[in-house]
């Protein structure tokens, strides 16, 4: 296999890791654009999300499509819940209070379900016929095409509701300035909860995708892909969803060109530095842009 064959493949495996990156950054960058929190729990609600879909595969017997549906709303019910117990109540704390909060949620999340269905790892169900295609010589499987699939529709399904409806439409006032949106009518409790629904659904259909991908889930899964949506989300420009989306795809594809060229070991390494390159050369990431606050 030559170089260039080699380097889009590689580009092409990418490309559908750094989907499931965008989809989990994109609740991330939301929520931070709304109630500037770094919600570190969102990795294991990735994590709930994808256990959910494999109960509903296992043991409902459904196909992938019901039980990605049904992880994605029983998720968002559970992003909905986190927000009304832990968040809520501090939400005129000082931000490390919040941060603290999320990190607590977080081992809650995981140590709960680590209770509940052991900390053995499970094999996801194959629910992909094994196929695979071959377009002149880059070979593509079905699991790339269902996330590739998948992610594309949820992401054209989330433009649409931040550009073309009233909640979207509520959601970039708040963005924007909450109290300015709570002064023209906006409910803004009402939005921030909807924004950790919608968030967390996303984060649940990468977790379903994921076990689709590696076949496997356990209940620490969200911890490292939780802290690189993140860095895709700063990557992008943390708040701004094409941001995440964008970010999410670059940080797939230079895990996956490290690891084809270079080593898997250092594929974790470079998403880290990628990090702390962004923070030293442009801290507002790809699509933010610099602001200037007044003391």
């Amino acid at each position: 296999m030559d170089f260039f064959h080699q380097f889009v493949q590689q580009l092409i495996n990418g490309v559908s890791l750094g989907s499931i990156y965008a989809l989990i950054a994109l609740g991330y960058t939301m929520i931070y654009g709304i109630i500037k929190l770094i919600n570190f729990a969102h990795g294991d609600v990735y994590m709930f999300g994808a256990y959910v879909g494999f109960f509903a595969i296992s043991f409902a017997h459904l196909p992938i499509v019901p039980a990605l549906i049904i992880s994605m709303i029983v998720t968002a019910g559970l992003g909905m819940l986190i927000e009304k117990i832990a968040y809520k109540p501090l939400r005129h704390a000082p931000r490390i209070s919040l941060l603290i909060t999320a990190i607590g949620v977080s081992f809650f999340l995981e140590y709960v379900t680590m209770y509940f269905v052991t900390p053995t790892p499970r094999t996801f169900p194959d629910v992909i016929d094994n196929i695979s295609f071959n377009f002149a010589g880059f070979i593509i499987n079905g699991q790339q095409l269902l996330i590739l699939s998948i992610t594309i529709l949820l992401m054209a399904i989330l433009t649409y509701i931040v550009q073309k409806t009233k909640l979207g439409k509520a959601m970039r006032a708040a963005s924007f300035d909450t109290e300015t949106a709570q002064l023209m009518g906006i409910n803004s409790d009402r939005i921030i909860s909807l924004t950790f629904c919608i968030g967390s659904a996303l984060a649940a259909a990468a977790g379903v995708l994921v076990g689709v991908y590696y076949n496997t889930i356990d209940p620490l899964m969200g911890i490292m892909p939780g802290l690189k949506a993140f860095v895709a989300a700063v990557l992008g420009g943390i708040g701004i969803l094409p941001g995440a989306v964008v970010g999410g795809i670059i940080l797939g594809v230079i895990e996956a060109l490290v690891s084809g060229f270079l080593s898997s070991t250092f594929r974790d390494a470079a998403a880290f530095a990628i990090l702390i390159l962004v923070l030293l050369i442009k801290p507002s990431g790809l699509f933010g842009k610099n602001t200037n606050e007044k003391v």
